[in-house]
């Protein structure tokens, strides 16, 4: 892949360790995912990290993903004992729900405490998920504040955060954090996403690479977007919005960069339509 990927800055690896400092004083671990990339939007470290920690998943943006492939992962998670939720954090959340699950997930905890007369009704759970997975929006709405800086450049939230809510159930945020070594496949996926920043890429390359795969798997999205023909070369697309965009400079050549930005944003906004890059 002639995209030089490299993203492992030092805040991650004291997000890791963090998070494993601190797993001992949740109850469980809700991982905030990308429904558009339900793969490449897990870290593969939390696994060791979370060993058998209850856990369950929040398949966020699932309105800018393709429906049929929502349902298909949640099934699939479910095989794999995990309860999963589509999610579009922009929306009022129903933390009461996010809670009862957890809950229920909790089920054998709360039976103990019942056993002791114990009541203590709250839940701590622990919000883990790649950069730009949605997690500040999420806990935002969820606390119902707009106390968490909120952006889409990855690693915003740099330092640990307990959260109320107006249910019983307290949050800890931590920052989104990658891992060192991922296949080309992934590193596309989250770049595409722009869990991977766009200032240490050639997006000019990663658009390319982006079209191609479009034009694979939602032909008609391109289509219906901006009128080019799908089936032709990946380069005859990019140069072809160009031209319909108006990107041009002096000279007459394309504007490569800014048709680029316009073609990324279009798919993170959802303007290309819901589209799953990793189906089941």
């Amino acid at each position: 892949m002639a995209l030089n990927i490299n993203w492992y800055p030092g805040h991650m690896k004291k997000t890791k360790e963090d998070i494993e400092k601190n797993l001992r004083l949740v109850d469980i671990v809700l991982e905030i995912i990308d429904a558009r990339i339900p793969e490449s939007s897990r870290n593969p470290m939390l696994d060791d990290i979370l060993k058998d920690k209850p856990r369950m998943i929040i398949m966020n943006k699932s309105d800018l993903a393709d429906n049929k492939e929502n349902q298909k992962w949640i099934k699939k998670f479910k095989s794999d004992g995990i309860v999963a939720l589509p999610m579009n954090s922009k929306e009022r959340i129903n933390v009461g729900k996010i809670y009862d699950i957890a809950r229920e997930i909790l089920a054998d905890k709360f039976k103990k405490h019942e056993e002791k007369e114990i009541d203590n009704p709250i839940i701590r759970m622990m919000i883990v998920g790649v950069p730009n997975s949605g997690k500040s929006t999420f806990i935002n709405n969820v606390a119902q504040r707009k106390g968490a800086r909120v952006g889409n450049r990855p690693g915003v939230t740099q330092t640990k955060q307990w959260i109320k809510t107006n249910s019983n159930l307290q949050l800890l945020d931590t920052p989104g954090v990658l891992w060192p070594k991922f296949d080309d496949r992934t590193g596309l996926h989250l770049s595409f996403t722009n869990a991977i920043k766009d200032e240490i890429l050639n997006i000019e390359d990663l658009t390319l690479y982006f079209l191609k795969e479009i034009a694979k798997e939602y032909p008609e999205n391109l289509k219906e977007r901006y009128g080019v023909d799908p089936s032709a070369e990946a380069i005859d697309i990019y140069e072809a919005i160009a031209k319909k965009r108006g990107a041009i400079i002096a000279g007459g050549d394309f504007d490569y960069t800014r048709t680029a930005s316009i073609i990324l944003n279009d798919f993170r906004t959802g303007k290309l339509g819901r589209i799953t890059l990793e189906k089941l």
